[in-house]
C-alpha cells in the first residue's frame, strides 16, 4: 500500500504574540507539557535574571539555572545539574546561545525542550540543532526540536535592534541555500526534499519581500514565523540543507579564521548570501538582497563588519573546508584567490551603483 501522508516533526504549539511569556505556565498546562509546573529553566546571567524576577511568581514549581556561556561544557554541566530531579520539561529562556545549551542538556537527560526566545537572531530558535563552542572551535549537534515555541513580541522589542536584525540575514539566506541545493541536484543528483525546500524558501521570501521594519509588530511576527518555519524545514530534511549553503560556509570561515572579531551569525550569512547570489550570476537577486539588507541596517560589504576585502577573500577561499561533502556554488566554481578577489571587486561595484 502506498504511503499517502507523512508525519511532519514540529512543535506541539507555537505562540508568537505580545505577552505570550507571561502565560507560560498556563500554556504548558493546557498543552499537557507540564501540569505540575515543575520545570528546569535555563537563563543567562544578564537579561535572564531580570526576566526571572518577573516570571518567578507565576512559576512557583520551577528551578532556575544560570548558564555561563554557549559552549559544550556549559551544556553538559546543565544536564548534570538537572539529571534525576523529575522535571516535566526544560525551558530555554533567552537568546540563541541559551536555547542551544538547553536543547543539548534536555536531549542528554531525555526531557522535552520548550524554547522561549528573547531575540530573533537566527533560526536555531526552533531547529533540531544545537550549535555550541568546543575545544576545536564550534560544533553542531543533532537534538530533538523544541516541543513548544514561545515568542513574546514585547520582550523581543526590548532586545538590542542588532540581534533582531540579525535574524533577517539568516532568514533571507534560505533563498541562497536552496539555490545551492538545487545546483547540487543538477550537478551531482543530490536528492531535494521538496517540502523542506518549499518551506524554507517561503520563509526567506516572506522576509525579503516584506515592506516593514523591526519597529513594526507585523514585520516582527513575519520574521519570527519565518525563523520557526526554517527550523521545521531543517527537521523535515534531516539536515541543515534548507537553510545552509555557501552563505553559511562563508560565515563559518569568518568564525574559524577570525574568532575574536567575527560579527553576528545573521550579519555574516546575509552578506555571504548576497555575494553567493552574485557568484552564481543572479546579479539582480544579489542587488535585491543587498538593498534589503541595507534597508534593515545590515552589512553588505565586509568592511561594514570590520574586515578588509583581502580578509573576505581569505574567508571565501577557506569556506568550503568548513562543511566537507557539502556542494555549493563555491565548490562548483572552485575559484582561485585572484578569481575570488575579482568577483568581490565586481560585487562591490555592482551593489554600490
Amino acid at each position: 500500500m502506498p504511503v499517502l501522508t507523512r508525519l511532519i516533526p514540529s512543535p506541539v504549539f507555537v505562540d508568537i504574540s505580545r505577552g505570550a511569556m507571561h502565560d507560560l505556565a498556563g500554556l504548558l498546562a493546557d498543552q499537557r507539557i507540564s501540569a505540575s509546573g515543575k520545570l528546569a529553566i535555563a537563563i543567562s546571567g544578564g537579561s535572564g535574571l531580570a526576566l526571572r524576577e518577573k516570571l518567578a511568581p507565576a512559576l512557583p514549581g520551577a528551578d532556575w539555572y544560570c548558564v555561563a556561556g554557549g559552549n559544550i561544557d556549559a551544556a553538559v554541566q546543565l544536564a548534570d545539574d538537572i539529571k534525576g530531579k523529575r522535571y516535566d520539561a526544560v525551558v530555554g529562556l533567552g537568546g540563541g546561545k541559551i536555547i542551544d545549551v538547553a536543547k543539548y542538556a534536555a536531549a542528554r537527560v531525555g526531557l522535552p525542550l520548550v524554547s522561549v526566545a528573547t531575540n530573533l537572531a537566527h533560526d536555531g530558535l526552533c531547529s533540531p540543532v544545537a550549535t555550541l563552542d568546543n575545544d576545536n572551535g564550534r560544533g553542531s549537534y543533532g537534538v530533538p526540536m523544541p516541543i513548544a515555541m514561545v515568542i513574546d513580541l514585547s520582550v523581543i522589542r526590548d532586545a538590542p535592534d542588532r540581534f533582531v536584525r540579525s535574524g533577517i540575514g539568516d532568514a533571507i539566506s534560505n533563498i541562497s541555500a536552496i539555490a545551492d541545493w538545487e545546483l547540487s541536484h543538477q550537478v551531482n543528483g543530490e536528492q531535494i526534499d521538496g517540502l523542506a525546500a518549499a518551506m524554507a524558501r517561503t520563509a526567506g521570501e516572506a522576509v525579503l519581500r516584506h515592506p516593514g521594519t523591526v519597529a513594526d509588530d507585523e514585520f516582527l511576527t513575519v520574521l519570527a514565523e519565518s525563523l520557526v518555519l526554517s527550523g521545521i524545514a531543517i527537521s523535515i530534511s534531516g539536515d541543515t540543507r534548507p537553510s545552509s549553503g555557501a552563505c553559511h560556509e562563508i560565515s563559518h570561515a569568518f568564525d574559524l579564521l577570525f574568532p575574536k572579531r567575527a560579527a553576528s551569525h545573521g550579519e555574516q550569512v546575509g552578506l555571504g548570501a548576497a555575494f553567493a547570489m552574485h557568484l552564481r550570476g543572479a546579479v539582480d537577486e544579489s542587488g535585491l538582497f543587498a538593498d534589503v539588507l541595507r534597508r534593515h541596517g545590515l552589512p553588505v560589504t565586509p568592511e561594514e563588519i570590520g574586515f578588509t576585502a583581502d580578509e573576505f577573500v581569505q574567508a571565501v577561499e577557506y569556506a568550503p573546508q568548513t562543511r566537507p561533502g557539502r556542494f555549493t556554488v563555491l565548490e562548483h566554481l572552485s575559484l582561485s584567490t585572484d578569481q575570488i578577489r575579482d568577483a568581490y571587486a565586481d560585487y562591490a561595484k555592482t551593489i554600490s551603483s
